[in-house]
């Protein structure tokens, strides 16, 4: 099945098929993403913990696959793999200092306000990608967007000061890190032979490190949370990110690594509903307007 899989990626990359396809995957990848995000910072868990608790899941899940169903990567790829699991592991380790000190609805668009101009930036000096002037309006509309959104709800924060500076602080690197990890992905990916080989050992590397992290960090706890209720919501959780890591890699192998980077970044729409839905946060009229800037940027990077 994933050799028909890979097939049919290998015969619309580069073409108006793939390009609707890319559009596709890098939206259904902005929902997930929201909800993945959401799973990490709900009832105020621990994001150390909770990481940890969804990784184990990428190597339970990924390993067998990998060794038994999947074709061995080329040895190409091998240094590439070594170098993915090093940003990401960064990318993780600032994400959760983020997420320890400050509110899910303040860092998470800060993050992903950041990554998209980021993005194109390094697409242009690594892949020679160009937008035209309308797609950088829309690029400008998504990211300033994003950041207001993250500035209004920096109203409801109450805690300190030297706390809020270190969590905006560590949500910029984080989303800097964005940036680094897609453009090296997408690099990664359009070398590889099999995308879906590349995928698999991808997720196989994202398992290696939290684990190790989460359990110490749970052993040191006073009061240690029951591990089956974390277990289990890392599965969910490991399920949101396998499908949107997947497809936004997929969707940086079939078109402009630029374009599937800002519409993932539609992620925060998707997070301020679930945040609503489920984090019982308020939407109120300024965030519903701001979200329909950010969709309307999303419109300009596609179609501008």
């Amino acid at each position: 099945m994933f050799e028909q899989l890979n097939d049919w990626v290998l015969a619309i990359e580069g073409n108006e098929a793939g390009k609707r396809w890319a559009l596709i995957l890098a939206l259904v990848s902005a929902a997930a993403h929201a909800a993945f995000g959401a799973i990490q910072k709900w009832r105020d868990a621990d994001p150390w913990i909770i990481r940890g608790c969804i990784d184990i899941w990428f190597l339970v899940i990924a390993l067998p696959l990998a060794v038994f169903v999947f074709p061995t990567p080329e040895w190409e790829l091998v240094p590439i793999l070594i170098g993915m699991f090093l940003i990401h592991s960064t990318y993780k380790l600032l994400l959760a200092a983020a997420y320890a000190r400050g509110a899910f609805t303040v860092v998470y668009p800060v993050v992903r306000g950041i990554g998209p101009l980021a993005t194109v930036i390094l697409a242009y000096f690594v892949f020679a990608e160009t937008l035209r002037l309308g797609q950088w309006g829309g690029i400008a509309l998504l990211s300033a967007s994003i950041m207001a959104l993250a500035a209004v709800n920096l109203r409801g924060v109450t805690i300190g000061r030297d706390v809020l500076l270190g969590a905006l602080g560590f949500a910029v690197l984080t989303g800097i890190m964005v940036a680094v990890y897609t453009i090296y992905d997408a690099w990664g990916i359009r070398l590889a032979d099999n995308a879906f080989t590349f995928l698999i050992w991808f997720f196989v590397t994202e398992g290696l490190l939290f684990p190790f992290i989460s359990y110490r960090r749970w052993r040191s706890v006073e009061n240690p949370p029951a591990p089956v209720p974390l277990l289990l919501r890392g599965l969910i959780a490991s399920c949101f990110a396998f499908v949107s890591f997947g497809s936004v890699m997929l969707a940086t192998r079939l078109d402009s690594v630029g374009e599937a980077a800002a519409l993932r970044e539609t992620s925060v729409i998707f997070a301020a509903v679930f945040g609503w839905l489920f984090l019982k946060e308020k939407v109120g009229p300024i965030r519903g307007g701001l979200m329909v800037l950010i969709a309307l940027g999303a419109v300009l990077v596609e179609f501008g």
